[in-house]
């Protein structure tokens, strides 16, 4: 087993309530789970995102923790959270990475999979 294994997965929905596309205002919720299947303690220190939207234009978004938590990890555990974002266009991307450390103070990066944001077509 390797010691540093962090797994990601996202699910992604668009949230026609929250969203405005007469405006270009299109709002997305996205749903992640971590789950360390290492053998040691982990702890997400912080994210750093690209969101990609329709027309290529990228936004990075860095800050501590996630959902203003810092989880931590131990073997075989996970963490899910639901956060949120809004594109000018009906469809775009998600990617970036954690930064994590160990208990033993070692830092790594745990790369988070592209992922779309995409507006269902039955509602244009």
């Amino acid at each position: 087993m390797n010691p540093l294994e962090i797994s990601i997965t996202v699910r992604s929905q668009f949230l026609p309530e929250q969203s405005d596309p007469d405006n270009r205002q299109f709002a997305f919720a996205y749903t992640v789970t971590i789950r360390n299947s290492g053998a040691m303690n982990v702890q997400l220190i912080a994210r750093h995102w690209f969101i990609t939207d329709g027309d290529g234009d990228v936004q990075e978004v860095r800050g501590l923790g996630v959902v203003g938590q810092q989880p931590l990890l131990r073997p075989n555990e996970q963490f899910e959270y639901t956060s949120w974002a809004t594109l000018p266009t009906s469809a775009g991307t998600m990617r970036g990475e954690y930064f994590c450390i160990t208990e033993e103070a070692q830092f790594f990066q745990a790369p988070i999979p592209e992922f779309a944001l995409v507006m269902p077509r039955t509602l244009h």
